[in-house]
């Protein structure tokens, strides 16, 4: 590690060595502007109560009416995006469940739905003309059973599910058939750009490049579409059905456990099919087992505070990042075209996703450390701007995607509203003791 490196990480400040990018002084985040005092509940509460009262008004922006081949009312990232995504919008209609209205997510479950072909294909992004293959034929990334048993679960009702209940499993074999390893039961991507982490570097990103991976996040949001899937089936009394599926998921479970942990080092990789070889890059895909509660107690423990905890890896002065310090891509660089920034930037909606693995593990300080300084971020932003953004310079605080000058008709900043709603969640977690853990319940007694 170069000496200038460990020199900024000693007084605490770590700044963007890496970065050649240069901010301008007038954007630069004061150190005063972040208010450290997350360990204080009082001061917490009032902050979650300022970001609720924010986030309401921001809210309505990411809601559409019903129009053209979306049946429902839709769910868009407000801003820079216009069209209805399948894990934007799961977050976002869990945000809605959390405010108790769960039929925002369940709309977004029935447009998906809409769009299964005969083989269980559905396009993991939809618009008011019909669904919109990205890139080739990229299957949706697996959340539609989660949304589906957490909208009903958020609405007390699982009666609408039964007439699609076949076209869930079609989904599921689907990605079966395409993006399971024969060798390993482990899932994959066919590029980064289907996991949405767009172009993360423990994986492939560009079309020309041929590899696969197999993949934490891809395998660990399987795990728990199974779960969900099993639950829905038990709930629907389809017994033989339940018992499948919880199967496949524990399976799954071992299968991650054993093939992406490296014991030496203490953290999920990705695995190269055609090597079988780890490949060593530390990114925001590592941590989404964490997420789905799959490492061992002792083993999360550990990678946490090894990589997410670390200065040298994954924290910083801004939030958690999404690659690295170490990796040699490491950059904040302010791209949202051909694809959006996930190596380094800090991105709420990753940050959430820790925060879920941080709380599944014991480390509600460390969570409500990063609820603070993000939720402060997001604040600042709004005031600025009356919008946000979908990611921020890890080390600086500026504002990134989409860029200033991405404006609209009135020459206002287009902004970015959309899945940064869950940092509120993280805050009413650690602040009110109200946790949105997208849990799936095995054991349901009310249905």
């Amino acid at each position: 590690m170069k000496k200038t490196l460990l020199l900024c990480i000693t007084i605490g400040v770590i700044a963007s060595c890496k970065q050649k990018e240069k901010t301008p002084k007038n954007d630069t985040l004061r150190n005063t502007d972040i208010v450290d005092d997350f360990s204080n509940k009082e001061h917490l509460k009032k902050l979650y109560t300022q970001l609720s009262e924010s986030f309401e008004q921001q809210a309505k922006k990411v809601i559409q009416p019903a129009e053209g081949y979306l049946e429902h009312p839709y769910l868009i990232p407000s801003g820079f995006y216009k069209q209805m995504w399948d894990w934007d919008g799961f977050f976002m209609g869990n945000y809605f469940v959390s405010k108790g209205k769960p039929e925002y997510l369940k709309y977004w479950a029935l447009n998906l739905i809409k769009g299964i072909d005969e083989e269980g294909y559905v396009s993991g992004c939809a618009t008011t003309k019909g669904p919109r293959p990205i890139f080739g034929k990229f299957a949706m990334k697996p959340y539609l059973s989660q949304g589906v048993y957490l909208s009903s679960k958020g609405a007390n009702d699982f009666s609408w599910v039964a007439p699609y209940y076949e076209q869930l499993k079609k989904v599921l074999a689907y990605r079966e058939r395409t993006q399971q390893d024969e060798k390993t039961g482990l899932f994959y991507w066919d590029i980064a750009m289907q996991s949405g982490a767009d172009n993360n570097p423990a994986m492939n990103y560009f079309q020309e490049d041929t590899r696969s991976f197999l993949a934490p996040d891809a395998s660990a949001l399987q795990y728990k579409e199974y779960l969900a899937q099993s639950a829905i089936a038990k709930i629907l009394g389809k017994d033989e059905d339940a018992q499948t599926y919880a199967k496949k998921a524990e399976d799954l479970k071992k299968a991650i456990n054993e093939y992406l942990w490296s014991k030496e080092d203490r953290i999920y990789y990705t695995v190269d099919r055609e090597t079988g070889r780890f490949y060593k890059r530390i990114s925001y895909s590592s941590f989404v087992p964490l997420m789905a509660g799959i490492a061992p107690m002792k083993d999360g423990k550990a990678m946490i505070e090894k990589y997410l905890l670390s200065t040298d890896h994954m924290k910083a002065k801004y939030g958690f990042r999404s690659l690295s310090l170490q990796d040699v891509d490491y950059n904040n660089k302010n791209i949202i075209v051909p694809f959006s920034n996930w190596q380094g930037p800090v991105w709420p909606i990753v940050n959430y996703i820790y925060s879920i693995g941080l709380k599944n593990y014991g480390y509600e300080e460390e969570i409500a450390w990063m609820g603070n300084t993000v939720a402060n971020l997001l604040l600042k932003d709004i005031e600025k701007h009356d919008t946000m953004h979908e990611n921020y310079d890890a080390d600086t605080g500026v504002a990134l995607a989409p860029s200033d000058d991405h404006v609209d008709e009135d020459g206002k900043i287009v902004g970015f509203v959309s899945w940064n709603l869950c940092i509120e969640n993280v805050l009413d977690g650690v602040a009110n003791d109200n946790w949105m853990l997208l849990n799936i319940d095995q054991e349901l007694q009310n249905f």
